[in-house]
């Protein structure tokens, strides 16, 4: 009769069950949220184009509300006409008129011109152009010899001890004492950095032409140059970017294999910083770094003032208090876009998810109907018209986080917009900052997710 269990220490138990069910479930949930979202990044479209297109009734004002457009590069009815398929043999139409023309007669032998019916001698009566063909001429190389004039005086020779020599100046050389021309350089550059093509095996491609170039003679050729040239140009468009006051930035990972004092599985990273879209002359810069240290930005940076967009990185926000940080909308809005991808399709109207999606679309609907205007009439009328989905946003966002999971896809975007809404809202302050970083995003190269983000 020991083991009798009482009714109290059953509701205990069941109580207990109840809570370990729910917190497997919640486990459950997030496990299957995560294996979704790693299959629609390794194998899904990676177009920010929202996958539900229903109107949400009762987040805005009746008559304010519009269909939701998910994509942030371009609204519906300005989605670029199809091109329509070619025909068959249709490409030798599409060849660039400039390309020079050589033009082979076909014409018959004398022999043949007798007329099959009564023998009499046919004459040219018109041409046409049968067909047409792209002919490809591979590159060659030559040799350059410079012979200049020597210029004696006769007059000198006879009266003075030592004759007047003069001979003709040679012109600059682009590395002194080297066979390397400006043409030569500029190929071997176009096939690593352009065409991909890696030393070794251009060294194997000259080989094949009879001319034994070594990979370490192109690499010494690149090196040198890029001192000599390129690096005061990289100083001094440094020097002009930090001279504006609206920058962009972001990060990505990269892997660079023999980096001396790494290992070939370590990160390294590399930084772009551009100007905004105030500056008559753009500047996209790239700055190379074995690590992602707030050190690195700071570096770059010496010497700024104003304001920088970037991502939610925390190493931007270590930044001297005379740079202004200003957040990134569209990477809330790809958070909240990624949890609703995650979810079912039967689930996704009136989510949460779509929800937020929908206060971030009439943020970028705003800003698309602002394009072309001031700076001052973008300020004033985002303080009309902004502002009042941003306070209507942030009550949101506090309402729903108390009943979101916070490991969650869902939790994960509601709290990455609460722990930057400091900066998220800066853009307020000025008609020539921008809602979002994807102008420097578009200068960048790899998933801008992989990027680490501050939580």
């Amino acid at each position: 009769m020991e083991n009798v269990k009482t009714m109290d220490d059953l509701i205990i138990e069941n109580a207990a069950l109840k809570a370990e069910l729910a917190e497997v479930n919640q486990k459950l949930s997030w496990l299957m949220e995560q294996v979704s979202d790693y299959k629609r990044r390794r194998y899904g479209s990676v177009s920010e184009k929202g996958v539900y297109s229903g109107v949400q009734v009762g987040l805005f004002e009746e008559g304010q509300a519009k269909p939701m457009v998910f994509d942030v590069a371009s609204r519906p009815d300005q989605a670029p006409a199809k091109e329509r398929p070619r025909k068959r043999g249709e490409m030798s139409t599409r060849l660039p008129d400039n390309l020079p023309v050589e033009t082979i007669e076909c014409v018959l032998p004398e022999d043949d011109r007798d007329c099959p019916v009564c023998g009499n001698e046919m004459v040219a009566i018109g041409k046409e152009v049968a067909r047409r063909e792209l002919k490809i001429i591979p590159a060659k190389a030559i040799i350059t010899e410079y012979s200049r004039t020597a210029y004696g005086c006769r007059k000198c020779e006879v009266s003075e001890e030592k004759p007047t020599i003069i001979k003709a100046p040679l012109p600059p050389q682009l590395i002194k004492g080297s066979m390397c021309s400006a043409e030569t350089l500029a190929h071997i550059a176009a096939q690593k950095c352009v065409m991909g093509i890696p030393l070794y095996r251009q060294e194997q491609d000259w080989k094949r032409n009879g001319i034994p170039l070594a990979r370490q003679t192109m690499a010494s050729w690149l090196i040198r140059c890029s001192q000599d040239y390129l690096e005061p140009i990289y100083s001094e468009l440094h020097r002009l970017l930090l001279s504006h006051h609206f920058l962009h930035s972001d990060e990505t990972s990269l892997q660079v294999l023999n980096e001396p004092g790494k290992t070939p599985q370590s990160k390294s990273s590399m930084w772009v910083y551009r100007t905004s879209g105030d500056a008559g002359h753009p500047i996209i810069f790239y700055d190379y770094q074995p690590d992602k240290k707030k050190e690195r930005p700071r570096e770059f940076l010496r010497g700024f003032e104003g304001f920088l967009m970037t991502d939610g990185y925390a190493a931007y926000h270590s930044l001297p208090d005379n740079i202004v940080i200003v957040g990134c909308f569209a990477h809330v809005r790809r958070r909240f876009e990624s949890a609703l991808k995650c979810m079912k399709e039967k689930d996704r109207p009136g989510s949460l998810a779509s929800e937020g999606m929908l206060f971030c679309d009439k943020l970028f609907d705003i800003e698309r109907d602002l394009k072309g205007k001031s700076f001052e009439e973008k300020r004033s009328a985002r303080e009309e018209k902004s502002a009042p989905i941003l306070d209507a946003f942030r009550a949101w966002l506090d309402r729903a986080q108390p009943h979101v999971a916070p490991k969650s896809k869902l939790g994960e975007a509601i709290s990455y917009a609460l722990n930057q809404w400091e900066y998220l809202t800066r853009f307020l302050l000025d008609g020539r900052i921008e809602i979002s970083n994807n102008r420097c995003l578009s200068s960048s190269f790899g998933d801008p997710q992989d990027s680490p983000k501050a939580a």
